[in-house]
């Protein structure tokens, strides 16, 4: 009997870093009805953002991928699976053959952190290819502060958040999660959150060079100079120390090492020495740094605007540092650590020391720059396809990313692809990058497959777990993603197209569990390996649910597959699907250290080293200088958002904003078009005249750049604004962890 009824799923949103939980109304014909939040889900309590309604508008989107896509004659034509993975064994070991394995390279692009099958199947895929050549968005937006966390800390997960459900005072530079919910802090409604910690009698005051949503909504708004927030941290510390403000909390001070290096360090940035620079009296330096070290308790926050610059990862320690020398370093409404439900570096092997974080254990072949988490920078990208020589890059495999529009240089990176012998991308768009595919394998859509925030639980205000399973069944011939990449990676091992991906599921998990009996840390330590993969495969579970319910039973809470009766496992969150709550975060400290010396590295000598560089900045100001910046919208994310009509309707534009100042100066009024012009690049672009940035800046959004031939995102291509990537630079690199520098970009500004 034909049922009439809809039926409720309920899944965490994957379009963002806030993981709100949805609520979905499917019909008896397997459609889409309605798609609000769930007003049950543990953690955002029915709160949702307008991205979070529209996965039923990027399912039903015709310019998704649906079927593989074969590059003949310079156009791409749909064919067989079949055909799609033997094109690609063609390709890759053709490359192989001619020149190495040593001119392969990989890209992976953000929406791999929102993805459990890449999340835990890419790396199989990575290993299998044999080649130094990694790269990822990590080095265009976060990788300063897993460096800064893993040399303070010990991993490169050790990344303390801020406490914002509790805090008394948050202080927030270069963050606007009014635009983009929080980011490596993972908070469903974190609008309602700041505006909580004002209705408690809190104070929520921002430091950027724009008048944000965010900054418009706080107590204050504090305008800075772009680029020189390292200069203002540093003078927050320098009053600290001069008027004996430090307050380190008696149990970390017992586990802090460089105290003493700290005062000196910061000796030269004297708030009467940054104030000219940044733009920020003397008072306010001296307001703010007593405000902090007096509040009850404090937390200070800063993402990409502080992180994306040439001392990023320098503000990414100042920061932290500054959270510790007021006594709010792992303390309840400071900057907190979470113990996530799949565990982390910060909870795996024995607690309290470890073999501490390392990077540069290569270099890359053109600019000699170092590794950092396993790959190298991607500014480096395009010149380790184009520069001729031993391990020259010939072959790419891009994994749902868009480089030639997120990435530096966007030209040159666009021309160096077209280069290529061989690329093959796993993506759902024919977009600005995969245009260059010689293959182009897609996947299920977001709700045609299952989910769980690993990698973004790590950061969460809460300790959370909310396991989905997909909404929608696949198309039979559509495989899942883990799939896709467990025959890529079955191909560059040389196993050719026919390998059962099952069969290479089994060795993947008989390895994972094999390792896990024999670490005495671990929570099936001597235990039986095919006792666990039986438990682990109970009702035919494979791919990433079975890996996932190995994560969460090995995990800190974990049932340890009936060691811990009350534990969890997939089959516990199976039977919560609003979520579980596991707490809010509590003291880790000295337990989820991982330094060698057991202690907090206050002052790692490569920081310390840094403050050198920053101070000579200071004498190299220009006030004239304009000084390009990015922005985010709410309901535009990542670039591939521009394909779904009711994310582009209304207010979303690609504009540069200006100051009435600078408009008057060059002469624009809203709605002239102004030419960009930085070192490596010139866009024309229409004016938007503001006070919301301040003088001296211009501020275009990420994301935008439809209008290249070959592409099939007619939506985006109708509203195609313009690339600023184009303008940033690939030589300009912060140096401690080669992270692009994408905002406080020197260009001069002129109407056209």
């Amino acid at each position: 009997m034909e049922t009439t009824q809809n039926r409720t799923a309920f899944r965490t949103c994957p379009l963002c870093e806030a993981g709100c939980g949805l609520e979905i109304s499917v019909s008896p014909q397997e459609q889409i009805v309605r798609i609000r939040g769930d007003q049950q889900d543990v953690f955002s309590h029915g709160y949702i953002c307008p991205k979070g309604s529209t996965l039923k508008q990027l399912h039903e989107d015709p310019d998704r991928l649906r079927r593989p896509l074969v590059k003949r004659n310079g156009v791409h034509v749909e064919v067989s699976w079949e055909e799609a993975w033997q094109e690609v064994e063609r390709g890759l070991t053709g490359v192989i053959e001619r020149h190495g394995r040593g001119a392969l390279g990989a890209y992976l692009g953000n929406p791999n952190a929102h993805n459990l099958g890449p999340q835990l199947y890419s790396s199989m895929m990575l290993k299998s290819m044999g080649t130094r050549n990694i790269f990822s968005a990590s080095t265009v937006d976060q990788v300063p502060k897993h460096v800064a966390g893993g040399f303070m800390f010990g991993t490169a997960q050790s990344i303390p958040v801020p406490d914002i459900d509790h805090t008394d005072y948050l202080l927030m530079l270069g963050a606007n999660p009014y635009a983009s919910n929080g980011s490596l802090c993972t908070a469903p409604d974190y609008p309602g959150r700041l505006q909580a910690i004002r209705a408690r009698g809190g104070k929520v005051v921002v430091v950027d060079p724009r008048r944000t949503k965010t900054a418009q909504e706080s107590d204050e708004w504090i305008a800075i100079r772009p680029g020189t927030d390292g200069l203002f941290l540093a003078a927050l510390i320098h009053v600290l120390f001069t008027e004996n403000l430090v307050s380190v909390e008696p149990r970390i001070m017992s586990l802090l090492n460089g105290l003493d290096e700290m005062r000196e360090a910061v000796r030269p940035f004297a708030p009467a020495r940054v104030a000219p620079v940044t733009g920020i009296a003397v008072e306010t330096i001296e307001r703010i740094a007593r405000e902090l070290a007096g509040a009850p308790t404090a937390a200070v926050y800063g993402r990409i605007g502080v992180n994306t610059v040439e001392f990023g990862t320098t503000n990414a320690w100042l920061i932290d540092a500054i959270n510790v020398l007021t006594g709010n370093i792992d303390a309840r409404g400071g900057a907190m650590f979470t113990t996530p439900a799949t565990g982390s570096a910060t909870t795996r092997g024995t607690g309290g020391s470890g073999k501490g974080f390392q990077m540069g254990r290569g270099h890359s072949r053109v600019s000699g720059v170092a590794e950092v988490l396993g790959e190298y920078p991607v500014a480096v990208m395009a010149e380790e396809i184009s520069t001729p020589g031993e391990n020259q890059i010939r072959a790419m495999i891009t994994v749902a990313g868009n480089p030639v529009v997120s990435t530096p240089h966007s030209a040159q990176l666009d021309a160096a692809l077209a280069d290529l012998e061989f690329m093959v991308s796993l993506d759902i768009y024919l977009n600005e990058t995969t245009r260059h595919a010689d293959v182009i394998l897609p996947a299920p859509s977001a709700l045609e497959k299952d989910h769980y925030d690993i990698g973004l639980l790590i950061y969460a205000v809460r300790n959370i777990a909310n396991y989905s399973e997909p909404v929608l069944a696949r198309d039979a011939e559509m495989p899942e993603e883990w799939e896709t990449l467990v025959r890529l990676g079955a191909i560059l091992q040389g196993l050719g197209t026919d390998v059962d991906p099952s069969v290479m599921d089994e060795q993947i998990v008989t390895a994972m569990v094999t390792s896990a009996v024999t670490q005495s840390s671990s929570p099936v330590f001597g235990r039986d390996v095919d006792e666990i993969i039986t438990a682990l495969s109970r009702g035919g579970r494979r791919g990433t649910a079975r890996m996932l319910d190995f994560l969460l039973q090995t995990g800190p809470y974990g049932a340890a597959f009936g060691a811990q009766p009350d534990g969890i496992s997939l089959d516990y969150l199976l039977a919560h699907p609003h979520g579980v709550d596991l707490g809010a975060l509590e003291p880790r400290i000295p337990e989820m250290l991982r330094t060698p010396s057991g202690r907090i590295e206050l002052s790692p000598p490569q920081f310390i080293g840094d403050l050198v560089r920053l101070e000579k900045s200071i004498a190299t100001h220009d006030a004239s200088q304009m000084l390009l910046v990015g922005r985010r919208e709410l309901k535009s994310n990542n670039s591939w958002m521009h394909n779904i009509a009711v994310l582009t309707k209304g207010s979303l534009a690609c504009t540069a904003q200006l100051h009435p100042d600078d408009a008057q100066r060059i002469g624009a009024a809203t709605g002239d078009e102004v030419r960009i012009t930085s070192r490596v690049g010139q866009i024309e672009i229409s004016v938007e005249v503001t006070d919301s940035v301040t003088q001296g800046v211009v501020s275009v959004p990420h994301g935008w750049g439809h209008d290249m031939a070959g592409t099939r995102m007619e939506v985006a291509r109708r509203k195609a604004g313009v690339n600023s990537n184009i303008l940033s630079d690939d030589k300009a690199m912060d140096p401690l962890s080669g992270n692009s520098v994408l905002s406080a970009i020197p260009v001069t500004v002129e109407l056209v």
